[in-house]
């Protein structure tokens, strides 16, 4: 990690920047991929599979049976800790259903909101080196209790053509059956315009690579809804005397394995928590199995040490972290400081972990300092909101000569009209 100490503030811009991907050659290769979907649909998607994951495939689609044999491969174990985070999860995306208020604006002047359900919905998870089946979990759960009516999930095969167990046991257990052997920026176009095989979608979820990212910034310019721009995995560790380095530093290498672009960020006002923190690094590393990708991205991470609290919160609002950790036995005390994160982490036995997988938020969230815009998967994201109102007669007669001037100071006399020929007509009554 490099290490910076009081670093200026005409610094920290660039001290924020994430690592930067090779948009001169992704930003075309993925235009090229949706076009090819788009026009090619299932053989497209057929011969990416085959050059992207080396499977060779006849159908996409997961079978029934590829679903109920995947339960036989997963411990019970596993089972049992996925049903403990499904329980958790639930509970706390359940609690943000809301019900419909009505308020009387004016007399004889209702309004009100409802959801309604996003009606078809995609669902991308990664597979690869780290095959994330609690990212099922963090979408299918909410996608289901919002009640969309159609939800997909694309996913990429391994080169013997399966779907990971544990993903296909998740999918099963929420609800999910309608699977497709998928990945990459290809699943995306697939899910975007539709093919022969996977129908197409009115929103796209889920994190991945840069490509699949850029996949989602492009078809979103054609009219297609996406979550957030979801790129490489981060974590900002806030990190006073009361810190313990041994769980910063576990809790930064929790990022860090996830690819080599993702950046980990180590921000506090204690020269001995800075030091110790680094030293654990060293040893914990050593002893990951993704070593080798964890190191990569500690290339592209740093570690600042300021002379207050308020200067670390500062930096870290700048930064705009998609994960927030508060190493500290204070750490409650700077909540209300807290302007830009994806989610946050209190305390010193609060490890991102929890959050990636059982205690319940979500944890598809913002990244690239997206954080300062975007909220994290929520309910809401699989809903949309439609408004009511309901004017009776005494409600045209009280806001309708109001409506009338401002439609005529407008100069749009329809819309004048539309209010004058009730009025007329009440008159007449």
């Amino acid at each position: 990690m490099k290490e910076y100490k009081n670093p200026s503030k005409p610094e920290w811009a660039s001290l924020c920047k994430r690592p930067i991907a090779d948009n001169e050659t992704i930003v075309p290769a993925v235009a090229k991929i949706l076009n090819t979907v788009k026009t090619g649909g299932d053989k497209a998607l057929l011969d990416y599979t085959q050059k992207f994951d080396k499977a060779q495939l006849s159908e996409l689609k997961v079978t029934s049976q590829e679903i109920s044999k995947a339960s036989n491969k997963v411990s019970t174990a596993l089972k049992e800790a996925i049903q403990l985070a499904k329980g958790n999860i639930t509970a706390f995306h359940k609690a943000q259903e809301l019900t419909p208020q009505k308020i009387e604006t004016t007399k004889g002047v209702t309004c009100w909101q409802e959801s309604r359900a996003i009606s078809k919905v995609g669902l991308y998870i990664p597979g690869g080196s780290a095959p994330l089946f609690s990212t099922v979990l963090m979408l299918g759960i909410p996608a289901k209790i919002a009640g969309c009516n159609e939800i997909i999930l694309c996913t990429p095969p391994d080169s013997e053509g399966n779907i990971n167990p544990a993903i296909l046991y998740t999918a099963q257990l929420v609800g999910i059956t309608t699977i497709f052997k998928v990945g990459g920026a290809q699943a995306i176009a697939a899910m975007a315009y539709g093919t022969e095989s996977v129908p197409q979608v009115y929103k796209i979820f889920g994190p991945g690579n840069s490509y699949v990212t850029t996949a989602k910034q492009q078809v979103q310019q054609e009219g297609i809804a996406i979550d957030m721009p979801a790129g490489p995995s981060e974590v900002l560790v806030i990190a006073d005397e009361t810190g313990v380095p041994a769980f910063i530093a576990s809790d930064l290498l929790s990022q860090a394995e996830h690819g080599p672009d993702s950046q980990v960020v180590l921000v506090s006002n204690n020269a001995r928590i800075t030091s110790e923190t680094l030293k654990e690094l060293d040893i914990q590393l050593a002893a990951l199995p993704r070593k080798d990708i964890a190191a990569k991205a500690l290339k592209n991470s740093t570690s600042l040490l300021f002379e207050t609290i308020d200067e670390c919160i500062n930096y870290s609002n700048q930064y705009a972290p998609e994960h927030l950790i508060l190493a500290s036995e204070k750490a409650d005390e700077w909540l209300t400081k807290i302007e830009n994160a994806g989610s946050v982490f209190i305390g010193n036995y609060s490890c991102e972990s929890a959050g990636d997988y059982a205690s319940g938020t979500n944890h598809t969230l913002p990244t690239a300092g997206f954080a300062k815009n975007y909220s994290g998967v929520t309910l809401s994201s699989f809903t949309k909101e439609i408004t009511f109102q309901k004017l009776d007669k005494e409600g045209i007669k009280n806001i309708g000569p109001a409506i009338e001037i401002m439609a005529e100071a407008e100069e749009l006399i329809a819309h004048k009209n539309a209010v004058t020929l009730r009025l007329k007509a009440l008159e007449n009554e």
